[in-house]
């Protein structure tokens, strides 16, 4: 594996070239194959990968905490962002032939945690800060000349989270978060009062917004943070309510490139029991559910994508990740466990290390 003791002593330290032929016989052999930033039992972060029964089959050491993980198999390469406001992405190879490579973001840029691949692997997309100026971009980044950073074009709002590209191959779609962040002032969020979050759709190739979708007025300090893509190409999306704590406004909708932009009507004492956050959101394979968690509230729920309906609730302590297995769904927790979800037959497992927020499925 990718070097454990290094990844478990020092993080940003050691790392072997190649896997042991157990692991490389491991990750060739595993159907599924999740990947996710933790942390490990001495505080240092890193990233794993997990095969289909959970067995560890790499990790790799980060300089500092890890967010979300992206892969692209055209590229032959993976990357860890840094949890925002962060300033490093790390790029890896999956089957280790090659020592992984750190990015540092640009100056006046922070990074905020997600990015994506072009479908041929070439290009790398990262969401982005434009701090001093209190606007997102998403950073552009050349995967064929060593990552090699060759611009940038708006996300025409504040804060922009989550990137997917959706099946068209051409359009991103991103989560404007709509909270203004600088680094002098680490995570604290300067501008609540005036939110204004939104869904923009944008075209990879030029940077032309091809849409942009906002909920309505009295819902401005509703950030929205995560999405999914379903079978009907809508856009799902998870929100964090940044107004009263004793509100308890609805967290989870969708959007389309053909304009429109809703909430679902969750129970009510699903949406407390949410605690205004919702930490992620996941598709599964056949794009007919939807499921979102909530770290805050220890919950996991999976939609009926078509009826906008829960068709379970379950409870997960610190449960965050969200992954999409063959039957179902694969949760990961912050206290270091992973469970199936609606349908999926897993053990549930507990390990060394602790999950960060998110899960990704790479194959």
């Amino acid at each position: 594996m990718w070097q454990r003791r290094a990844f478990l002593q020092a993080a940003g330290a050691g790392f072997a070239a190649s896997l042991l032929p157990r692991q490389a016989l491991a990750l060739d052999a595993s159907e599924l194959v999740f990947a996710s930033a933790v942390q490990t039992a001495n505080g240092s972060y890193g990233a794993v990968l997990l095969g289909e029964a959970g067995e560890l089959i790499a990790s790799i050491a980060l300089p500092d905490r890890g967010h979300d993980v992206t892969i692209s198999r055209a590229a032959g390469r993976g990357v860890v962002f840094a949890r925002q406001p962060g300033t490093f992405a790390v790029v890896f190879d999956p089957a280790g032939n090659a020592a992984p490579v750190t990015l540092t973001s640009s100056a006046g840029r922070h990074f905020f945690g997600h990015g994506v691949f072009s479908p041929d692997g070439r290009l790398l997309y990262a969401t982005e800060s434009d701090f001093e100026a209190a606007r997102g971009v998403v950073g552009i980044y050349d995967a064929t000349d060593g990552y090699r950073r060759m611009g940038e074009f708006p996300t025409h709002g504040t804060g922009p989270h989550e990137m997917l590209l959706m099946p068209d191959g051409v359009s991103l779609v991103v989560a404007n978060g709509g909270i203004e962040t600088h680094p002098d002032y680490g995570r604290a969020e300067l501008n609540i009062e005036t939110m204004d979050p939104s869904v923009v759709f944008i075209d990879r190739r030029d940077g032309t917004l091809l849409g942009q979708l906002r909920l309505a007025a009295g819902l401005h300090q509703l950030s929205i943070r995560h999405m999914a893509i379903d079978a009907r190409s809508r856009v799902w999306f998870g929100c964090q309510y940044k107004g009263a704590p004793s509100e308890s406004p609805q967290l989870v909708g969708h959007a389309s490139m053909d304009g429109e932009i809703a909430l679902i009507e969750l129970p009510a004492e699903t949406l407390v029991d949410l605690r205004n956050y919702v930490g992620s959101v996941a598709a599964s394979t056949d794009g007919a559910t939807i499921a979102i968690s909530s770290p805050q509230g220890d919950l996991l729920v999976a939609i009926d994508a078509a009826a906008g309906r829960p068709r379970l609730v379950q409870t997960l302590r610190s449960g965050c990740g969200l992954a999409a297995d063959g039957d179902g769904f694969v949760a990961s927790s912050g206290l270091g466990e992973m469970i199936g979800l609606a349908g999926a037959k897993r053990t549930p497992q507990r390990y060394d290390f602790q999950f960060d927020n998110h899960l990704l499925r790479v194959g």
